[in-house]
């Protein structure tokens, strides 16, 4: 009743579109849902793309393999915004159900070992600022529709400059992204982010993991930059 009363003091509106919603309980129309840009067919292991240009883009990269339910555009992209940018925290959860809906059994198994959600650091100061993680609050989520354990054992180190707006050379230089252990890293992990666009961060979180005795490390996020 409380829920009712509420949507009609203040009627819930899309993440995406910010028309008002019917259910109070969504998070976002049925037409933005329809607009998702799914990705089908053939993707590379390592990276999570449908095609290279010029080879394997992560073929160097310290994870083990890649995975996105999602192509980094229209409906998706405007989802993660609101997430990051507008703190509409009820998204975490739809983000979530779609990836766990659709995640490889292989992925969610593990092949030798239990496997481990670990989200990739926030910043401590951008955390602050935002009075949450976005990648924390989808490993979260996450954990909940999947059942797999969450470990956080990882933080941020470097100085916290921003990947949004920078480029693939600056995303990779030296020292743009650093991350430490703060526990133990599990044996097998799911690395999860919301985005995965040059591989950076997912790159730089699963080393500072391996260095630490991870066995099988593979980044899992929500959307992929095509």
């Amino acid at each position: 009743m409380r829920a009712q009363l509420l949507s009609i003091l203040v009627p819930p509106a899309c993440a995406v579109c910010r028309l008002p919603l019917r259910d109070p309980g969504a998070v976002a129309c049925i037409g933005c849902l329809r607009r998702l840009p799914w990705l089908r067919g053939h993707r590379c292991a390592r990276c999570a793309l449908p095609r290279h240009r010029a080879g394997c883009p992560a073929a160097r990269a310290a994870f083990d393999r890649a995975w996105s339910p999602l192509a980094y555009e229209g409906a998706a992209r405007d989802l993660v915004a609101a997430l990051k940018f507008r703190a509409a925290l009820p998204v975490a959860g739809l983000m979530a159900a779609h990836i766990a809906a659709n995640l490889p059994l292989d992925l969610r198994a593990g092949a030798a070992a239990p496997v481990a959600l670990v989200p990739v650091p926030a910043h401590r100061v951008r955390r602050r600022r935002r009075g949450f993680d976005p990648a924390a609050r989808l490993a979260a989520a996450l954990a909940g529709r999947t059942g797999l354990p969450l470990a956080p054992c990882l933080r941020r180190v470097d100085r916290g400059r921003r990947q949004v707006g920078a480029g693939r050379a600056l995303r990779r230089s030296a020292g743009r992204f650093e991350a430490a252990l703060v526990a133990a890293a599990p044996p097998a992990v799911l690395l999860v982010d919301d985005v995965h666009t040059t591989g950076a961060t997912l790159d730089a979180s699963a080393r500072a993991l391996k260095a630490g005795g991870a066995g099988a490390v593979a980044a899992v996020t929500y959307a992929r930059t095509l």
